[in-house]
């Protein structure tokens, strides 16, 4: 993994204020220079920056500073991880108005696509609505449903309303719409891309875990990847597999965006 703080290699100094633990990001694939949906991450870090630093983000300077560090990486297929924090943050002090830092972290690309087994549980991020650092209970929750034989976790609410999962989003579908959660949770790209191509009949709406028998398909999506949710809680759900590819095909067809004018990127090649 290769990092880059502002523009510049990362320095020791520069990743001590991540031991803070306050602070935002987004996860992005890239593939020949060219990002899915890049409007939507810029804007997730832009809100954040709001709500989290009280201050505006310069998302074309992230950009730039994105496709450099690919640059300078020498790769043109990728996994980014565009962090924003502060190194003048001061918990004693949070109001305080200070600068931010962007990290952009450059390592090998990953496609995921392996159904899973997941396991429900009550539980909520912070903020959920916001893509934070603050990532322990999700993994804890997750390394859980691992030790009880299951591939991971899914979140619902005190009253078994179905979230997300521990770093993805899910749709189900009923055999005429696909459904998507309505309960507070981290609003994801990959989501917002098949919400925004999806060629059949869809809808939000609160779905209780109890109502999982009329469930025909589920699929479970983020930034890395689209995959099948065999079963949920031993429930299995026979039509997920066939999801997934319609899922994956509804994906494939949506535009990449490039990084930037740089030479170095060359033809887009998607």
């Amino acid at each position: 993994m290769t990092v880059f703080c502002n523009g510049q290699p990362a320095q020791v100094e520069d990743l001590l204020p991540a031991l803070v633990n306050y602070g935002h990001f987004t996860s992005l694939q890239v593939r020949g220079h060219a990002v899915q949906g890049l409007d939507l991450h810029l804007a997730r870090l832009s809100q954040a920056t709001r709500e989290l630093f009280g201050s505006e983000l310069d998302v074309g300077q992230v950009q730039a500073w994105m496709a450099q560090a690919l640059q300078q990486a020498g790769q043109a297929d990728a996994s980014l991880r565009v962090t924003v924090y502060s190194r003048h943050f001061d918990f004693r002090n949070p109001l305080a108005a200070v600068p931010v830092d962007v990290l952009v972290a450059v390592s090998a690309p990953v496609a995921l696509v392996a159904p899973k087994r997941v396991r429900s549980v009550v539980w909520q991020r912070e903020l959920p609505q916001i893509k934070h650092v603050g990532t322990f209970g999700l993994f804890a929750e997750r390394r859980a449903a691992l030790a009880a034989g299951f591939d991971d976790a899914l979140f619902v609410t005190a009253r078994g309303e179905i979230r997300e999962g521990s770093t993805w989003n899910l749709a189900l579908h009923d055999g005429e719409r696909l459904l998507w959660p309505q309960a507070p949770a981290l609003r994801g790209t990959a989501e917002a891309l098949l919400q925004r191509h999806w060629p059949g009949a869809q809808a939000t709406q609160p779905l209780p875990l109890a109502g999982l028998g009329a469930v025909k398909a589920a699929f479970a999506c983020n930034a890395s990847g689209l995959w099948a949710l065999d079963a949920i809680d031993g429930q299995v759900l026979p039509g997920s597999q066939a999801l997934a590819e319609q899922g994956r095909a509804v994906l494939a067809a949506v535009a990449w965006d490039r990084l930037g004018s740089d030479p170095f990127c060359g033809a887009k090649g998607i």
